[in-house]
């Protein structure tokens, strides 16, 4: 596959062509890389783009006018290769994903999904564009998915770490079965001073979803408190992820436009929570931005 890389005086960023997938973000000043190496021992990607849906769905399948789609979890973007159709100065970069035959079959809409990454100072803003190329209304959902090493230090535990909200007000979150959909809700997350303890146990039912705009930044901290990573977003909600039981050494910080059906969902794809409806010609634009604390 095909790399393509943005590189300013203190970070080196690389993306693949699959899935316009961010594969690094290496800082130059300490030598630390900050995003997950997708070893497969625990998790073989490393910031997938979540399209056209995100989590899964109530049977597998979503309805059109009365017509069944099957789609796995998190949609058919990450696994589709994106071609790079702008560069500039290494600071900036597009990636364009168009609809094909075999995506009509599995998703019944024409669009084209932009990707742009851009690269300033200790910065990097993923900004991402769903476009409506057919002759009626489209809905989709998007969200990102980014790893972030934890411990960053190999002599720590993930054990020490926390997770800092930029609230200081306890957080609710949503919880998911065996089969990936919302099950629990009103769950409470004890934010102590904006920080929580990441313990062993915290994601043994899979992710931890808030919703409602509790925050809009969450930030991975060392021991002693001081950040090391930042993501900041305007999503209506985002997860907090890592695998279950495996002692992976990352934490995934996620904002969504969309989230997984609940247990009790039926009904057709406008019917979905966090349903987003394009009208013919129109674009959806929204971004998030990781940065690094060196």
């Amino acid at each position: 596959m095909q790399k393509f890389y943005l590189e300013n005086l203190y970070l080196k960023v690389t993306i693949s062509e699959a899935g316009a997938e961010l594969e690094s973000v290496l800082a130059k000043e300490n030598g630390n890389q900050y995003l997950w190496n997708a070893d497969e021992t625990y998790w073989k990607r490393t910031a997938p783009v979540l399209f056209p849906i995100v989590g899964s769905l109530k049977d597998g399948s979503f309805n059109v006018d009365g017509k069944s789609y099957p789609m796995s979890q998190h949609g058919f973007a990450r696994d589709m290769n994106f071609r790079m159709v702008k560069q500039a100065d290494g600071s900036k970069i597009l990636f364009r994903l168009d609809y094909t035959a075999d995506t009509l079959k599995r998703y019944p809409y024409k669009f084209a999904l932009e990707i742009e990454y851009a690269l300033k100072g200790y910065k990097l803003t993923t900004t991402w564009r769903v476009i409506n190329m057919d002759n009626k209304e489209i809905h989709f959902q998007i969200g990102g998915h980014p790893a972030f090493v934890c411990p960053i230090n190999k002599k720590d535990k993930q054990s020490q770490y926390f997770l800092n909200f930029n609230t200081d007000k306890n957080l609710e979150y949503s919880l998911l079965n065996s089969k990936g959909l919302v099950e629990s809700e009103g769950n409470v997350l004890v934010n102590d001073g904006g920080l929580v303890a990441i313990d062993e146990h915290m994601f043994d039912k899979d992710a931890l979803i808030f919703e409602g705009k509790q925050a809009d930044k969450v930030s991975l901290c060392k021991p002693d408190g001081m950040a090391y990573i930042t993501v900041s977003f305007d999503a209506p909600l985002f997860g907090i992820w890592s695998p279950a039981g495996k002692g992976a050494p990352f934490i995934c910080i996620e904002p969504w436009y969309g989230r997984a059906d609940k247990e009790s969902f039926s009904g057709d794809i406008n019917d979905r929570d966090y349903d987003n409806v394009l009208a013919v010609g129109e674009t959806f634009e929204a971004s998030y931005a990781m940065e690094i604390e060196v």
